[in-house]
């Protein structure tokens, strides 16, 4: 089930069951994170994992599937790899528009880091060595 895409049907279904039933957290272990679960078991005899369980399956029901895919499907997927930036090595002195296409260079870096397509060291990684190339 840990290699299966989550459905939001399922999911929200789930937290609704969880709602109204004795055992709590039911979503979350079918969501792949059984440490809530386990929480929302522990306190299964207070009203909070109910109330937890009511907003998150409104919250999955009012999601996009894409922010459903974002949130629990990630990991699932083939991480797409990040286009190459091809940058030839820059000396000090660099014609300005080669220091603009190190700086176009690292703002799709940046935004390929935003958008999770690379991670936080490899983003850092990269910026270094297109710094390197203007000094």
């Amino acid at each position: 089930m840990l290699s299966r895409a989550k459905q939001r049907n399922i999911a929200a279904a789930l937290a609704f069951v969880s709602i109204v039933s004795p055992i709590s957290g039911l979503h979350k272990f079918y969501l792949g994170q059984p440490i809530w679960g386990i929480f929302y078991l522990l306190l299964s005899w207070t009203h909070i994992p109910r109330v937890a369980s009511a907003v998150e399956a409104i919250w999955y029901l009012i999601q996009t599937q894409a922010d459903f895919d974002y949130n629990f499907n990630r990991n699932l997927s083939e991480e797409p790899v990040a286009p190459r930036l091809e940058v030839p090595p820059i000396s000090a002195t660099s014609a300005p528009q080669e220091v603009g296409a190190i700086a176009d260079a690292v703002r799709q870096l940046d935004q390929l880091r935003q958008d999770g397509l690379i991670s936080e060291y490899e983003f850092e990684q990269k910026r270094r060595q297109l710094l390197d190339r203007i000094s």
